[in-house]
């Protein structure tokens, strides 16, 4: 959970948590102008999202880090399909949606680096024990992650298909850009070319949850 001086409980609602810390910050008024900044963002080829194929097509809703179990499910999907139904990777969908808090998953190390990101969402470097400064669930090192097949670089190289909210990416990058005296569409612009190559930025998560259902995948919340 991101770390703000205001009262917010790890599970409430995503754009009142969001407007509290935005006035325990000092923000004001500056919440309705990032919503509207990411609202209007959205890649005009995003409709193409996600490309599914294959019977069996699940989704996971990932609203939070949570240890990032979200990855273990969609690797657990797909080893379950292949020792039971003798399915290959290539047969099956796994989509994973980060958004809320969960988006912070989608990062590569240097965005991870500049905005302490370990520090603000309270994630430990397995290696250090310190708040982490890269990305500890990509391209993760021999004996750092509970199973060495949840890293999503590996989970890339299987099929799955990763998305990233940009309400959430607006928000955060502003928040995290306000604590470090850092200019807020500066931060925008850098979190959104810190993406891991290959994820999708979606207009919501949301948005992508719904996509994805459309598309045929079951839905499974993974927070």
């Amino acid at each position: 959970m991101i770390d703000d001086s205001s009262s917010a409980t790890p599970r409430r609602e995503f754009l009142g948590k969001v407007a509290a810390a935005s006035i325990a910050l000092g923000l004001g008024g500056a919440l309705p102008q990032r919503l509207d900044a990411a609202i209007d963002a959205a890649a005009p080829d995003v409709e193409k999202w996600p490309d599914v194929h294959g019977k069996h097509r699940q989704m996971y809703d990932a609203v939070s880090w949570n240890h990032g179990l979200s990855l273990v499910w969609a690797m657990i999907f797909l080893d379950t399909n292949k020792a039971s139904s003798n399915l290959d990777d290539k047969d099956l969908s796994a989509v994973v949606v980060m958004r809320h808090e969960g988006v912070v998953l989608a990062f590569t190390d240097p965005i991870w680096k500049k905005y302490k990101l370990g520090e603000a969402f309270k994630i430990d470097d397995p290696a250090t024990k310190a708040p982490a400064e890269r990305n500890p669930f990509f391209h993760a090192k021999d004996g750092e992650l509970m199973f060495p097949g949840m890293d999503i670089a590996k989970l890339m190289d299987r099929g799955v298909t990763f998305g990233a909210c940009n309400v959430a990416l607006t928000v955060y990058s502003g928040m995290r850009a306000d604590a470090l005296g850092i200019d807020k569409d500066t931060a925008k612009k850098e979190w959104t070319a810190g993406l891991i190559p290959g994820f999708t930025l979606l207009p919501s998560g949301v948005w992508g949850v719904n996509r994805a259902q459309e598309h045929g995948c079951s839905y499974c919340y993974a927070s």
